[in-house]
């Protein structure tokens, strides 16, 4: 069984880390270099850095941002998501140190480009951004650019599941992002056991939510922003508290992380 993760989100806007509230209201947290850097040193299995006010301003992605993470020196993997508008802003963003690539509004308005960015990057490195809610019972797939949202379809969803253009759905409670221990379950309940795992990330806190969320097959990581700005041995704290038969287990040598990513 290969091991699931603990997947450190940074959400940045205005050059900054910020906590998040629904993709509503921001609170400050401190600079991306530092918050990164700390997660590194935390011990994060991923970091994914999601830039949210990138495509509202059509400024493309932050390379800026990029080279100040790559003098850095991290060796955590690394996603990046924010601006993204073809295939040769995708290669960009990997030749300045990104690992895998995060997209969303690509995703929903041209499949070409798409197609495009998963054919010179691999499947390996596409990571669909879905941030959803439940409403009526239903599953609504939200728009951040428009501020509006929209009953999921099946030809959205049919996409989603191909596992030869996407490797992985980053699953974001719209509603519960920000507020501790407020993950809808239902949302993961709303997807079938398909080969696309999922990421799922938004108000995620609290032992017994995590083990629910992880107990699901389908679900390959949980993504952690916020709470892990206030605590620094929040990663830790999570990985003790968790079944090790199916979360990696880190290792610490003089407070430095040593990365096993073990198959059992």
């Amino acid at each position: 069984m290969i091991k699931k993760r603990v997947i450190g989100v940074v959400t940045i806007k205005d050059n900054w880390v910020v906590q998040s509230f629904g993709y509503k209201k921001y609170l400050p947290i401190g600079s991306p270099e530092c918050v990164i850097q700390n997660l590194d040193r935390w011990g994060a299995d991923e970091i994914l850095i999601q830039v949210i006010d990138r495509s509202i301003y059509s400024l493309g992605p932050d390379f800026k941002l990029l080279e100040n993470i790559a003098e850095l020196g991290i060796s955590t993997p690394l996603v990046y998501g924010g601006g993204i508008r073809n295939c040769s802003d995708a290669v960009e963003v990997i030749k300045h140190g990104a690992d895998r690539i995060l997209i969303e509004n690509i995703l929903k308005n041209d499949l070409s480009e798409l197609c495009e960015i998963s054919l010179s990057l691999g499947t390996q490195a596409i990571i669909a951004s879905v941030p959803v809610h439940m409403e009526n019972q239903k599953i609504m797939l939200y728009d951040y650019l428009n501020k509006k949202s929209e009953i999921i379809s099946k030809s959205f969803l049919d996409l989603l599941f191909d596992k030869t253009i996407i490797s992985e759905i980053l699953l974001i409670d719209k509603n519960g992002e920000g507020y501790p221990g407020s993950f809808d379950l239902r949302l993961i309940d709303k997807f079938p056991e398909i080969e696309t795992s999922l990421i799922v990330f938004g108000g995620i806190q609290g032992n017994t939510l995590i083990h629910d969320i992880l107990n699901h097959k389908n679900v390959s990581a949980i993504g952690v922003g916020n709470f892990l700005n206030y605590k620094e041995h929040s990663i830790q704290t999570i990985k003790s508290n968790m079944d090790l038969k199916y979360i990696r287990n880190p290792k610490y040598n003089n407070n430095k992380y040593i990365d096993l990513y073990e198959i059992l």
